[in-house]
């Protein structure tokens, strides 16, 4: 049975009428096929229950996972304040999992995901959403070890003011949850990963960080030394644009003999960054930035790992999660990842995704790895 993907992209006054015609244009589209299963990313500026709502109101009870994103992503650029759905149809079948209580405990969450892994082995992918402003994602990732096939999951942007966003499953929907599909069929799945941020010689020791909250680097407030290297007085850092920037120019961890990115989602009044995964103390940390040049390598990159993990099965589906860093360094080039994808993939294949607060992906270990700062591209393939 033949593969169908058909995306749909829409802005409007509310969301309901967004989701609405983002829906009827993803239908028209895939044709007289009916859907069997769809990702959504809908704007946080819209009401989650408008969302679904319209979604709902084409689709009955076809299966559905989302999440909020400032901006939807298609193969025609970077859509803001917008609906983007992701049809599909043909050999694929989905299960999905609505999983409140995320917030609370993400431990709890991933090992309810962990049993449906366990109870049914003939999945072919999972995908999720899970609340990223609250919420501990390196948790999820501990809670779901020795997954054996592919999975990639993303965590929710938003309302960086008010760290409000939202997930969705079918016709359920709200804040600290976890959402997931599982998929069925004949069909492969390649993943590609990448980041363009890159240390610029500041090195730091973390001397104090308690959770979320990394509060001191080489014994001053985080935002102090900042504020030293930017030049920016230390208290405006708490405060619109800079508490937000401050995403821009993340640190590279040492963990083991790997470095990893850790990105600030605020800095909060008492100088202190709030993360969205804690950072030991006495860790070496070091200063990274990006730039456009090298997030255009980093998803030429991506897309040609995910091509090459398809072993030969021709592309007809892209599916791209890409860090907010990367909306806020390339404001000035809006859709300029897309653009970079297209060259690798053809203009003509369809993509849907947004920007998240965080990426999940396969890691070395038994356990999924948390990312930030990065974009994950999963082509979806079938047999020639």
């Amino acid at each position: 049975m033949t593969l169908h993907f058909a995306v749909g992209q829409a802005h409007a006054l509310n969301g309901r009428e967004a989701s609405l015609q983002a829906t009827h244009q993803a239908l028209n589209r895939l044709g007289p096929v009916t859907p069997t299963f769809g990702m959504v990313f809908a704007s946080h500026q819209y009401q989650a229950r408008d969302v679904v709502s319209g979604i709902s109101g084409l689709l009955g009870d076809t299966p559905i996972i989302g999440m909020s994103s400032p901006v939807g992503i298609t193969n025609e650029g970077a859509h803001p304040n917008s609906v983007v759905i992701a049809l599909m149809a043909g050999d694929v079948q989905a299960e999905t999992h609505w999983i409140p209580g995320f917030a609370q405990s993400a431990r709890e969450a991933g090992a309810k995901l962990m049993k449906t892994v366990i109870d049914h082995k003939d999945y072919r992918a999972l995908f999720f959403f899970a609340d990223g402003f609250n919420g501990d994602a390196d948790q999820l990732c501990n809670a779901i070890p020795n997954v054996t096939f592919p999975l990639a999951g993303a965590l929710s942007s938003g309302d960086m003011h008010t760290g409000h966003s939202y997930q969705m499953a079918g016709p359920q929907t709200g804040g600290g949850a976890l959402t997931a599909a599982f998929l069925r069929g004949n069909f492969r799945v390649g993943i590609g990963v990448a980041h363009g941020w890159n240390p610029v010689g500041a090195q730091f020791r973390v001397t104090r960080s308690r959770g979320f909250w990394l509060r001191t680097l080489d014994g001053k407030p985080a935002s102090e030394t900042y504020a030293r290297l930017f030049g920016y007085p230390a208290r405006d850092w708490a405060f619109p644009p800079l508490s937000h920037l401050a995403r821009l120019y993340p640190l590279g961890v040492e963990q083991g003999d790997q470095m990893t990115i850790r990105s600030p989602i605020r800095v909060e009044a008492d100088g202190s960054f709030r993360m969205n995964a804690p950072v030991r103390d006495g860790t070496d940390a070091y200063l990274l930035v990006g730039s456009r040049v090298s997030c255009e390598n980093a998803a030429h990159s991506a897309a040609q790992q995910a091509l090459k993990a398809l072993d030969g099965a021709k592309p007809v589906f892209a599916f791209v999660m890409v860090d907010l860093a990367w909306e806020m360094l390339l404001k000035s080039h809006p859709g300029a990842e897309v653009a970079a994808l297209r060259e690798i993939f053809g203009s003509a294949l369809p993509m849907a995704g947004g920007y998240s607060l965080g990426q999940i992906v396969p890691g070395k270990m038994p356990v999924p790895q948390l990312l930030n700062q990065h974009i994950v591209v999963v082509a979806f393939g079938e047999d020639s």
